[in-house]
């Protein structure tokens, strides 16, 4: 898997690379936005962080990375540790990773059939402060989900998610440094449920967990509804998405040199 993902950090050529910059000229409010497909975690967070710090020095636009993950729990910077319910040997013989990770936030899991995004986005630019800012991604999931037929909500005692059908379908984690924003959320489309019920996700009952396949009554593949996310996040954010296949983080690495 990791030799796969090896591909986002070969160099593409200038001329690529100067039509990209073109475009990023032409609007200061153009961002970037691919689909990754299935990643290792590890992998996306060595290339979320090459380019916030691109973004934190202004080479690059705005980011979104849209990606699914192979099973894993992460754990925030403070706590989630103690939110793992059953022995870690069980985790090991289901080949399941326990990852520190360096967001807020408590222990959450990522699998396959899960549509994770990660926003690099320059919170100052955008006039956002971090409150705002989760507000504005709960925001951007309550319409993508509405576009689907769901009503989704926030429930103001549990802060950093959405809810539909009195459960939690998006987790939101982030990380903020010099007002460069990275990490993001995790919306549960047709992944396995099974996994919460060996974690308290976010400090949360596992039965609390719901998903798009069981709200709907339905399969759904997250790579049909990749569009509506895009949408919904532009719509929310007021940013020109310019859409590209896995070649975007590579050329966007070139432009940071």
């Amino acid at each position: 898997m990791k030799q796969q993902w090896d591909s986002w950090m070969v160099p593409y050529t200038s001329e690529e690379c100067r039509a990209l910059l073109a475009i990023i000229s032409m609007n200061k409010k153009m961002c970037a936005a691919t689909y990754l497909g299935v990643m290792p975690y590890e992998c996306a967070l060595k290339l979320q962080q090459r380019l916030a710090q691109s973004r934190a020095e202004g080479s690059i636009p705005d980011v979104l990375l849209l990606l699914q993950h192979p099973a894993i729990f992460t754990i925030g910077r403070f706590r989630g540790q103690e939110d793992i319910i059953v022995p870690l040997e069980r985790l090991a013989q289901e080949g399941i990773e326990v990852f520190h990770t360096n967001r807020g936030g408590s222990i959450t899991y990522h699998g396959p059939g899960q549509l994770v995004g990660y926003p690099i986005l320059n919170l100052r630019e955008n006039h956002l402060g971090v409150r705002e800012y989760i507000w504005k991604l709960e925001e951007a999931i309550i319409k993508f989900l509405l576009a689907l037929g769901i009503q989704g909500y926030r429930v103001a005692k549990y802060p950093g998610g959405v809810w539909a059908g009195e459960k939690k379908v998006c987790s939101i984690g982030i990380r903020v440094n010099h007002c460069i924003a990275m990490h993001g959320f995790a919306v549960n489309v047709s992944n396995d449920l099974r996994y919460f019920e060996y974690i308290r996700p976010c400090g949360l009952r596992s039965e609390v967990m719901t998903s798009l396949l069981e709200l709907l009554g339905r399969p759904v593949e997250v790579e049909t509804i990749t569009g509506n996310l895009i949408d919904s996040f532009s719509e929310t954010f007021g940013l020109k998405f310019e859409q590209g296949d896995h070649k975007w983080p590579a050329m966007l690495g070139v432009l940071s040199g």
